[in-house]
Formats: C-alpha cells, sequence, structure tokens
C-alpha cells in the first residue's frame, strides 16, 4: 500500500465525498449521495473523478479507498500454508475476532484497544490528515489468524513513527506467520519514509518482549505499576526500533 500524502481535492463536494467513505467504510453509493445531499448527476460525476484519480474505487458495488494492495505472499511451512497480504475492508469480522481470540490472556493492552477502536468505528482503513491506519493479515483457507496494525499519526513531531501491534492466533504460533508480518510492517514502514517503529506490552509478556528484541526493537523504557491486570500491578516496556 502506498500513501505518499493525503488526497488533496479541487472541488469541495469531492472532498466531502471521500471523507464520507473514509470515515464509514465501503459504503453503497447512493447511500452516501444521499447523505451529502448530492444530485445524482453531480455525485456519479465526482465519483467518477475520483475513481480516475485512484482516490475511491467500487468493489461489489461498494465505493471505498482506492489503494495499492501489493502483492500476496504465499509461504508454506509442511505445517500449514498461509497468506501475508493486505487486508481489505471485508476482512474487518474476522480480524477483530482474531485479536480478541489471541488477546484473550490480557497481555496485549494496547492491541485490545486497537480491536475495540476497529469493532466500534466498523473500519480497518484510515487516511485523512490526522492519522493513517493500516493492517496486514495473515490468513489460513481465506481465514484471518495474525495481524500486524500500524498507525502514524500526521503531527510535526511525531510524523517520523508509527505505533504497532501484532499478534498470532495461538494455534498457529511457532510456524514464523509473526516475523513475516513484522517484516511487512517494517518493509510498508520503510516506504512512508518513516524512521521509527514503536510498541508497548506489560512486562509479564516475556515471549512477546523477547521476540522483539530478537528482531532488532529495543527497550527504551519502562513505567512502573502502569497496567493492573487481575488485581496485579505490572511495568510497561515501551520498545522501538530505528528503521
Amino acid at each position: 500500500m502506498e500513501f505518499a500524502e493525503t488526497p488533496q481535492f479541487d472541488h469541495r463536494d469531492r472532498r466531502d465525498i471521500y471523507e464520507y467513505v473514509e470515515r464509514n467504510g465501503a459504503t453503497d453509493p447512493e447511500r452516501a449521495r444521499r447523505a451529502l445531499n448530492l444530485e445524482p448527476r453531480a455525485f456519479g460525476h465526482h465519483v467518477a473523478i475520483l475513481k480516475r484519480d485512484s482516490v475511491l474505487e467500487e468493489v461489489d458495488g461498494r465505493l471505498r479507498l482506492a489503494f495499492e494492495a501489493g502483492v500476496e505472499e504465499e509461504y508454506d511451512t509442511g505445517e500449514v500454508a498461509f497468506t501475508i497480504r493486505q487486508a481489505r475492508e471485508e476482512d474487518l469480522t474476522g480480524l477483530v475476532g482474531a485479536i480478541r481470540s489471541a488477546l484473550g490472556s490480557g497481555e496485549y493492552v494496547q492491541a485490545e484497544s486497537v480491536a475495540d477502536v476497529v469493532d466500534r468505528e466498523g473500519v480497518l482503513l484510515r487516511h485523512n490528515e490526522l492519522e493513517l491506519r493500516v493492517f496486514f493479515v495473515a490468513t489460513v483457507d481465506a481465514e484471518v489468524v495474525g495481524w500486524v496494525h500500524l498507525k502514524h499519526r500526521d503531527l510535526e513531531k511525531l510524523s517520523h513513527t508509527a505505533a504497532f501491534t501484532l499478534g498470532v492466533l495461538g494455534a498457529y504460533q511457532g510456524q514464523g506467520i509473526g516475523s513475516h508480518l513484522l517484516e511487512r510492517g517494517v518493509e510498508w514502514a520503510g516506504k512512508q519514509g518513516l524512521e521509527k517503529l514503536y510498541n508497548s506490552v506489560p512486562s509479564s509478556n516475556e515471549r512477546a518482549i523477547a521476540f522483539l528484541e530478537s528482531r532488532g526493537f529495543e527497550v527504551e523504557a519502562v513505567r512502573a505499576d502502569h497496567y493492573k491486570l487481575d488485581g496485579a500491578y505490572l511495568d510497561e516496556v515501551m520498545m522501538a526500533k530505528q528503521l
């Protein structure tokens, strides 16, 4: 997926159409037209221009943000065959379910918050003046079994960084899926010109900390007693990787 800049518009109605789709996710065109109170002919014209400029696309009769999904990487460990690819809007339910299932232990607070936000908004992809949000998923037989999520805030002091979360369902751990997801996320961040990825986990999640350290992440800071899980206070381990 390539996102050099937030799209610029030379007509207010086109900006409004884009912002509606960006805010609501894959959308029925007629529903969008009525919500924006646009005449059918004008709406059709503006949508045609947005499609021409690769800002929006129409898939299965629904408008959504256009993107270059990149390659679908296929792997086979001998025990499991899986695919790493850009997440699509239709993955939303399976992705949220995978996140919640993988986080049953409560040891990955940030990812749990991501699941809450995505589930509430009903939108995977974000690309506006303040935020760029993207997911890559690992699938087995078209079902989501793992993810990497990256969130870039377009604030001057943070414009070189992105936060990320990563997880794989327990039954599929130990197959290299998490490593391939992380590599895809790092590759994407590099193409966006980002300089740093960061993540935070409770100190009890020793497996996640060891995994990230083995892949070039370093502990930048520790916030004492930042989390409280099942009545116990846990430190927050803040980790980062320079790209």
